[in-house]
């Protein structure tokens, strides 16, 4: 083997990465990325962050990877597909079943995502010096960490960041987790993904709250996933309405997306294959659920962290947009709840379910 084996390397890194359940894998360099890191200070500027402080108050070290971590030379960006089975927009027209993200419907990915990171890195750790590489540092992470995955995923080659802001896969569509090591190996870069989305305006038509003011930019103040998941407060009052069933998360720009048709059902790992009793629960039975029932649901969850309360208004909001008035058996008694978001989430979908007539019985079948 000749001392200083790069190519060699790369290769078995990648063999490697597939072993362990990614299914895309590039490489990309660590250093300062002006253009990003200028659109991210606009951005933040602009408010559209939210009420997620966290963004700005880390958002030097988001600039680029040698800003988290100055020793850093290489990037291993790698992803792992989530490609749901069926269509994630089939629970549209059944106000009474709850609409859950893809991605949470199983076990909370960073657990598995890291896990996977974790044993791609000790084998660059172990494996370099058998390719005349020394001993390299090593760090992994997760979207837990202040880094901007996307933007690295493209300059690693993965994909581009589609008008969605997500990423989007030739080969995975919009379906990927991303995840990155870091690390003191000074690896050959690939080439950057050239945008592909031409004129279309799949995603952008889809969302229900407007949320993108332009092509490849996104206001998180309107985004049904930064509402239902991030948000702690009352939803504004003229968006409650457009999140339909939608009580975790939003699939509706990605799901749209015409590359998903390259896409296939590919989980790398049993955790991330839907939970039968999320992929289509009912209304009236999340309604009912105090802290200890959340908890005991949503164990291993990804929805675990948002608690029983926030989930609660989200299911609330959900029953208020039915048209189901049955669901006032459950609504009207969380008039009352001790969460004052709760309680005005109640009431609001108590007035909206006191006006509607009776449904049919739903049609649905698991």
């Amino acid at each position: 083997m000749v001392k200083g084996d790069l190519t060699g390397f790369v290769e078995a890194l990648e063999r490697e990465a597939r072993a362990v359940g990614f299914c895309a894998f590039g490489i990309a360099p660590a250093g300062t990325d002006p253009v990003h890191g200028d659109r991210l200070s606009a951005w933040l500027a602009q408010g559209m962050h939210g009420t997620m402080a966290w963004m700005a108050e880390r958002a030097h070290q988001r600039q680029a990877p040698q800003a988290l971590w100055p020793e850093a030379r290489s990037v291993i960006a790698l992803g792992m597909s989530y490609a749901p089975a069926g269509d994630p927009l089939r629970l549209a027209a059944h106000g009474e079943r709850a609409r859950i993200s893809a991605y949470a419907q199983g076990a909370d990915y960073h657990d598995a995502l890291k896990k996977a990171l974790k044993a791609l890195a000790r084998w660059m750790v172990a494996e370099a010096p058998r390719y005349g590489l020394g001993s390299p540092q090593v760090k992994v992470f997760t979207d837990t960490a202040p880094v901007m995955e996307k933007p690295l995923a493209q300059a690693a080659g993965l994909g581009w960041q589609g008008k969605h802001t997500n990423l989007v896969s030739r080969d995975h569509g919009s379906w990927l987790f991303l995840g990155e090591i870091y690390t003191t190996l000074e690896l050959p870069p690939e080439q950057p993904t050239t945008d592909r989305c031409g004129s279309c305006r799949a995603c952008q038509d889809a969302c229900p709250t407007q949320a993108f003011p332009a092509p490849y930019r996104l206001d998180a103040r309107r985004c049904i996933s930064y509402l239902t998941i991030e948000h702690k407060g009352p939803v504004p009052i003229e968006l409650r309405g457009k999140l339909g069933n939608r009580i975790y998360g939003c699939d509706d720009c990605l799901a749209v997306c015409p590359w998903n048709k390259f896409a296939r059902d590919a989980h790398a790992f049993r955790a991330y294959l839907p939970r039968a009793e999320l992929t289509a629960a009912e209304l009236r039975d999340l309604l009912t659920l105090d802290d200890a029932g959340f908890r005991q649901l949503f164990s291993g969850s990804p929805i675990k962290r948002i608690g029983r309360n926030r989930f609660v208004r989200n299911c609330l909001y959900a029953a208020g947009n039915s048209g189901r008035a049955e669901l006032l058996e459950q609504v009207v008694p969380l008039c009352d709840d001790p969460d004052e978001v709760v309680a005005d989430a109640a009431q609001w979908a108590a007035a909206r379910l006191s006006h509607t007539k009776p449904q049919p019985s739903s049609s649905f079948k698991p």
